[in-house]
């Protein structure tokens, strides 16, 4: 079957199941480090993240802490803990360790997973946020190959929304919430079968040009 944008809101929402089992299961089952990030507290004016800053650029889903990184664990029991002591806290990931991920328009990620799925390749899980971005899964040192790979084919990386997320980075987990906006989905969920993830070299491709005839479509746009 192919995926297209209307698929979305098929993407089952994946409530009711405490944070804590999700991201022990994350640790348990596809041996991810995970942290706790904020979460989200109820206030006058709606959802306010727990740093207390008003203008918090996301709200419910960063860091709670500096020293996050050193914070990633592997351990479910651990993990476990964690999440014991802030149950409400969102599950985020560190890249650069067992993956890195490729952030792209939702649009071009659809039509990329489109061209994906004609061209049989193998995917790893694939995330849909709710500000409209899709990071699909790769293994790690994605972000040191990625410039020299678009200018292979044609596109100035500057020039198209595609961004490698590596070491020093962190990615929001299903079912995350940022603020009013929504929950994280998996628009393709972790399975024994996507447990070995793909190279970003087997990926750049369809992802490049979904992201490349997206820039095209808005510099249009503007005329």
């Amino acid at each position: 079957m192919t995926v297209t944008e209307s698929d979305a809101a098929a993407i089952p929402k994946q409530r009711g199941e405490p944070l804590l089992d999700h991201a022990v299961r994350y640790a348990e089952e596809r041996h991810w480090d995970v942290f706790p990030g904020t979460w989200l507290e109820a206030g006058e004016s709606g959802q306010l993240c727990s740093c207390g800053a008003a203008d918090c650029a996301a709200p419910g889903a960063h860091p709670a802490v500096k020293d996050w990184a050193a914070q990633a664990t592997g351990s479910a029991v651990q993990a476990r803990r964690m999440w014991t002591k802030h149950p409400k806290a969102s599950i985020l990931l560190p890249t650069g360790r067992t993956f890195d991920a490729i952030d792209v328009p939702e649009s071009a990620g659809f039509l990329a997973l489109a061209r994906m799925e004609r061209m049989q390749l193998t995917l790893g899980p694939v995330t849909l946020t709710p500000d409209r971005r899709m990071l699909f899964f790769v293994l790690p040192g994605a972000g040191v190959k990625v410039p020299d790979l678009v200018r292979r084919l044609g596109w100035s990386p500057s020039a198209i929304d595609l961004l490698p997320r590596g070491e020093g980075e962190f990615v929001a987990a299903p079912p995350t919430r940022y603020g009013g906006r929504g929950a994280v989905q998996w628009a393709r969920r972790p399975t024994p079968a996507n447990r070995w993830l793909p190279d970003i070299e087997e990926l750049i491709s369809p992802l490049a040009y979904a992201c490349g005839r997206e820039a095209s479509a808005a510099r249009a746009r503007r005329g």
